[in-house]
């Protein structure tokens, strides 16, 4: 099969019509929005292509400009759709674009006229596509693949536009003549199966990104979870040695039944909210949180000095307590009981932390609640 301008422009119907399809169907399984406005750009494709065939047939005006017009439409949908991903907002300026494609329908026909058409449209598709691919990130492993293949073809619709402007380049936009064209129309094809997979994949990683959040993670207070603890633990235990010690803070809300029975167990939830937002904000980065279950949470940290750790421990049943106070009136104070671990160990075992934890935070206990209890070792 001979890849004549009619060949190509077949398989770039079929293939866009596929993605757009493909697109749509992926949304019903992800609900991510994005793919929807990628779906339209690649159904404006599929019209536009459709419609550069009249050009052959004596029609300009449809097969040129409005396809062409087509073909910006497609890529402004494209950038939609990464604004929409990425929620990095656009600017208004971008509208602008549409007035200078409109620009060029007060042109006289003239013999320069698909050189002007060939170099503005080129370098509006490539603006498009290089923004598009500047507003995903680079150091995101998901998004690395889009930003790639958009910021290839945006430097080739950049380049195209360029060597339009080479004297004596032979061009012919109404019968699909000269090299740039027959170039154009490979590289369209190639463009749109690597876009639309790129796209497909971004979003998949997405989702499995945040599968794997939500099974580590504790659905009310967003904290990890037991799970992820184990498997986080052991990096952060490896850093702890005699010159930069470790810590585990054990930590359980004290009469947290009372509020519970005196004002609902939606009073409650905000209380254990309320504290992990408090314990987010004055972690340090070497540190890990969790919600072990019910009212029991557990701090680790690593690489830190035990009078940081007993300060940190402090200042959270401080603000704590606080906090309860102007909330909840319970006959009795809701509270927190921590209990410390301070060790050297870089072989000390998660499981042997928190059972020693557990000792010093059932000292707490004892000794009238609303308290610290060390452990050291």
């Amino acid at each position: 099969m001979a890849l004549d301008p009619i060949t190509l422009l077949t398989l770039t119907i079929a293939l866009a019509t596929a993605s757009a399809c493909y697109l749509v169907a992926e949304w019903h399984s992800v609900r991510e929005r994005s793919l929807l406005f990628w779906s339209a750009g690649f159904a404006t494709v599929s019209i536009g292509t459709t419609l550069s065939l009249l050009r052959l047939h004596g029609y300009p005006v449809l097969g040129i400009w409005f396809a062409n017009g087509l073909l910006v439409c497609t890529h402004g949908l494209f950038l939609l759709g990464v604004s929409r991903f990425t929620q990095r907002p656009l600017s208004l300026a971008w509208l602008l674009l549409a007035a200078v494609w409109g620009a060029l329908l007060l042109l006289p026909e003239a013999s320069w006229w698909s050189r002007i058409m060939l170099l503005v449209n080129s370098w509006l598709v490539g603006l498009l596509s290089v923004q598009s691919a500047l507003l995903l990130r680079r150091n995101r492993v998901g998004e690395r693949q889009l930003r790639w293949v958009l910021l290839g073809h945006g430097l080739f619709y950049l380049a195209k536009g360029a060597t339009v402007l080479t004297p004596g380049t032979p061009l012919d936009l109404t019968a699909f003549h000269g090299q740039i064209i027959q170039i154009s129309l490979v590289e369209g094809v190639i463009a749109i199966m690597l876009i639309a997979l790129s796209m497909t994949g971004t979003v998949r990683y997405r989702r499995e990104q945040h599968i794997e959040r939500l099974a580590g993670s504790d659905p009310l207070t967003g904290l990890y979870n037991r799970r992820a603890l184990l498997a986080q633990a052991p990096a952060l235990l490896e850093q702890v040695n005699q010159d930069r010690p470790g810590a585990l803070l054990l930590i359980d809300l004290d009469n947290f039944k009372q509020a519970n029975d005196l004002h609902g167990h939606a009073a409650g939830d905000g209380l254990l909210v309320a504290l992990s937002d408090l314990m987010r904000m004055a972690l340090p980065k070497q540190a890990l949180a969790a919600r072990l279950g019910g009212d029991e949470f557990v701090v680790l940290l690593g690489a830190t000095s035990n009078s940081e750790a007993l300060r940190l421990g402090e200042r959270l049943r401080e603000q704590f307590n606080a906090l309860a106070v102007r909330r909840l009136n319970t006959p009795e104070p809701v509270t927190l009981s921590i209990g410390a671990v301070l060790f050297n160990d870089a072989q000390a075992s998660l499981a042997t932390l928190l059972e020693r934890g557990d000792l010093a935070l059932y000292e707490a206990k004892r000794g009238g609640r609303d308290g610290l209890r060390v452990s050291l070792g």
